[in-house]
C-alpha cells in the first residue's frame, strides 16, 4: 500500500496509525508532499508513473485536507486524474478490485484528533473532558474557523505549545493514541474503510 499525503504531520500521524491497523506482513509507504499545491499539481504525473508498475495487489491512497475547498469539486478533480492517468478509482471500480482511492480530510488532519476526544485526553491529560460534548465541536468534521486553529486555541488554554502548535508531534501523539473504532469524524470513517479494504 502506497501513501500519497499532502504534508509532513499527516505522514507522521499514518506512521504511527497504520502499524496499529494494518495485519504482520503487510506493508505500506508514505510519500509526503510540501503542501497541497504540490501534491496536487504534482499528483497526475506521479499516477501516471504508477500506473506503469502498479503491482495487482497494490493500493494507492491519496489524502488531503479539504481545507476551504468544494469537497465535491475537490473529490472531481482528484477522480479526473486518476482516470487519465489509467487507474481504477475505488468509485469507478464498485467493488474491491480498485486501485486508487482519493480521501479528504474535513476540514483537515485535526478534525480526526476531534473525533476521538479521549486520545487526545490520553496525550494531553489537562485538556478538558467536555469539549466533544460543546457546541461548535460534537460534529469534529463542522469545527468552524479553522480546525487546527481551534485545536490549538484548547492546546493553549490547558497549558500546551504555548508558542504554537507543534503540528508534526502532535500528530505523532494522536497517531500513536487514536482508536479508529471509536473515531466519530465521518472523513476518518470513510478513510479507515478504505484502508480496510486496501489491506482485505
Amino acid at each position: 500500500m502506497e501513501l500519497l499525503v499532502e504534508e509532513p504531520s499527516m505522514e507522521a500521524f499514518l506512521r504511527e496509525l497504520l502499524p496499529r491497523i494494518i495485519p504482520a506482513g503487510r506493508t505500506f509507504d508514505i510519500h509526503a508532499f510540501q503542501g497541497k499545491p504540490d501534491l496536487l499539481g504534482k499528483l497526475e504525473s506521479r499516477l501516471r508513473g504508477y500506473a506503469h508498475w502498479l503491482p495487482e495487489d497494490w493500493r494507492l491512497i491519496v489524502v488531503v485536507d479539504r481545507d476551504g475547498d468544494d469537497c465535491r469539486k475537490l473529490k472531481r478533480r482528484m477522480e479526473a486524474m486518476a482516470v487519465t492517468a489509467g487507474l481504477k478509482s475505488r468509485s469507478q471500480a464498485r467493488s474491491h478490485r480498485w486501485q486508487i482511492v482519493n480521501r479528504i480530510a474535513v476540514e483537515e488532519l485535526e478534525a480526526w484528533y476531534f473525533g476521538d476526544w479521549e486520545a487526545v485526553r490520553n496525550a494531553y491529560p489537562r485538556v478538558s473532558p467536555n469539549v466533544s460534548g460543546k457546541q461548535g465541536f460534537r460534529d469534529p468534521d463542522a469545527v468552524a474557523g479553522g480546525t487546527w486553529q481551534a485545536f490549538e486555541r484548547i492546546l493553549k488554554q490547558h497549558g500546551y505549545f504555548q508558542t504554537g502548535l507543534r503540528k508534526v508531534e502532535a500528530a505523532r501523539a494522536l497517531g500513536a493514541r487514536i482508536d479508529p473504532q471509536r473515531n466519530r469524524s465521518r472523513s476518518f470513517m470513510r478513510f479507515h474503510e478504505a484502508i480496510l479494504e486496501a489491506i482485505a
